[in-house]
């Protein structure tokens, strides 16, 4: 590829500084929620929260022990009975309920991920959006759940299928999207009838926190319990805890295999959703205009901080020129900033310091193996922790910035000669998570979404997602389904009771 486009430093737009993003007082309490109420951690011992724009410390809260884990899930073992044999139309009330608070909160809960995060405002509103129609979505399919129709499947005897709660379920959540992310396990697992104890990260517990607060009056004691703290030492005692039913996590592979690994003692049921590298796989007959459009948001949303972030283009190589320079000048017009410096801001900062210096330490890798920056490329000055948003070009095949989750406003340009070349080199990384591919012949587009190891393919698309239809990975991915109707079974048991009738 010869694109000779030049490497761009880039700025970061900056706010004024005169109007902070949210009063100190909308805060939540810095403190663990359980049975109903925030209460101090066991040892006193806290931890900073961090702004990732400006580098300044926004608040404290609790380090959680193992000690105060104990005390949530018990909270939610004293809880689980009640709550497990509400209706199912109570339960959808309470769900709608929950969606009608954060509704009338949705600016103060936008804003105060933007200021834990960094995110831009127009991400973050669209993360509380999405959660919002989550547990909406829930509440209607929690009471239409469907089974195998009651019948007689033995002689003389009557089968029905009951559809039972598990119990207690233990969920980690990650920082990318704290309170989507919390909300994708809390919706359907209360809907299915069980109680939580929730884990976020440990550096981005706010608006899990603020959720609590929020909706402390809409769910009875210990149905959903916080306990804010360290992965090894909260997410590992969840679980190891034996009267902890079911552990779901979303995060990264690594964390992944040790929950999975702990787990494995008690014979708990597992939810994984973890890492992703999705392959866009582009032929030659492609709109590489609407690709390109595509990608802009679609490889750097969230400041590509994202599972399913279209990363790594495959395209075909008579085309590779021409849509490399689409993309550099779709991508050239994003907008860098802090969330306050205005509702056009489109790219954050990465989470934290040890993450900014992973993306680049990606990026020199990829450099030294010969990829080209075209665009971005490294650091932008100042504070916070700000990638320049990057394309990179003659990347060759096999290096590890193709392969590894760089999780950063990063996108990839290789290119195939053939269609089943462009299949074994989307399917060689170890993720299978999502993947894309454009084409405007249909039956290459049905054949090829067929022949990718992804739960989720688009065809001409990539990133959308709609909570009727289930998200779930392949591989290191994970296991277990997120949103529609199938993250119900993933959080409840079926019970079959056998009558006989002979007379």
């Amino acid at each position: 590829m010869t694109t000779t486009a030049t490497t761009t430093s880039g700025t970061v737009r900056r706010g004024t500084g005169t109007t902070p993003i949210l009063a100190s007082e909308a805060l939540p309490p810095g403190q663990h929620f359980i049975a109903g109420g925030f209460r101090p951690g066991i040892t006193g011992e806290k931890q900073a929260v961090v702004n990732p724009a400006n580098e300044s410390t926004i608040c404290e809260v609790a380090q959680g022990t193992a000690e105060d884990a104990d005390a949530a899930v018990l909270a939610a073992v004293e809880a689980k009975e009640a709550w497990g044999r509400t209706l199912p139309k109570k339960r959808a009330e309470t769900l709608l309920a929950i969606a009608d608070r954060l509704e009338e909160n949705a600016d103060l809960l936008a804003r105060l991920e933007s200021l834990n995060t960094g995110k831009p405002l127009m991400v973050s509103e669209d993360d509380v959006a999405s959660s919002i129609d989550s547990f909406r979505f829930m509440a209607g399919a929690a009471r239409a759940t469907t089974s195998l129709a009651a019948g007689e499947y033995a002689e003389d005897h009557l089968s029905v299928i009951l559809r039972e709660p598990l119990g207690v379920v233990g969920v980690v959540t990650p920082w990318n999207y704290p309170l989507l992310m919390a909300v994708w396990k809390i919706a359907p697992i209360l809907a299915a009838g069980n109680t939580i104890v929730l884990k976020p990260s440990e550096q981005t517990p706010l608006t899990t926190l603020k959720f609590a607060e929020l909706t402390a009056d809409l769910l009875p004691p210990g149905v959903l319990n916080i306990v804010t703290g360290l992965g090894p030492v909260i997410g590992e005692r969840l679980a190891a805890h034996p009267n902890v039913d079911m552990i779901a996590l979303t995060g990264s592979v690594n964390s992944g295999r040790a929950v999975a690994r702990t787990a494995s003692e008690t014979v708990k049921r597992v939810h994984l959703e973890l890492g992703g590298k999705a392959p866009v796989v582009i032929f030659a007959d492609a709109d590489l205009q609407a690709a390109a459009e595509s990608l802009r948001v679609a490889g750097y949303w969230n400041s590509g901080q994202e599972c399913g972030a279209g990363c790594r283009v495959l395209v075909h190589e008579s085309v590779a020129e021409r849509f490399a320079e689409l993309l550099v000048e779709q991508v050239g017009t994003l907008v860098v900033g802090e969330p306050t410096a205005g509702s056009d801001v489109e790219i954050g900062p990465m989470i934290s310091k040890a993450h900014f210096e992973r993306v680049l330490g990606h990026l020199e890798r990829a450099k030294e193996a010969g990829a080209k920056a075209v665009l971005g490329g490294g650091a932008l000055e100042g504070s916070g922790y700000f990638v320049a948003p990057t394309v990179l070009v003659d990347v060759p095949e096999g290096a590890a910035c193709t392969l590894e989750e760089i999780f950063g406003p990063v996108v990839t340009i290789e290119t195939f000669s053939a269609e089943d070349e462009a299949v074994s080199r989307a399917n060689e990384v170890p993720y299978g998570l999502a993947a894309s591919v454009w084409t405007l012949n249909a039956q290459l587009g049905h054949d090829m979404a067929s022949r990718l190891d992804a739960g989720t393919v688009w065809v001409n698309s990539h990133l959308v997602l709609a909570n009727e239809m289930p998200w779930s990975g392949f591989k290191s991915s994970g296991y277990g389904r997120d949103l529609s109707a199938y993250a119900l079974d993933d959080y409840s048991r079926t019970k079959h009771v056998m009558h006989n009738k002979a007379r």
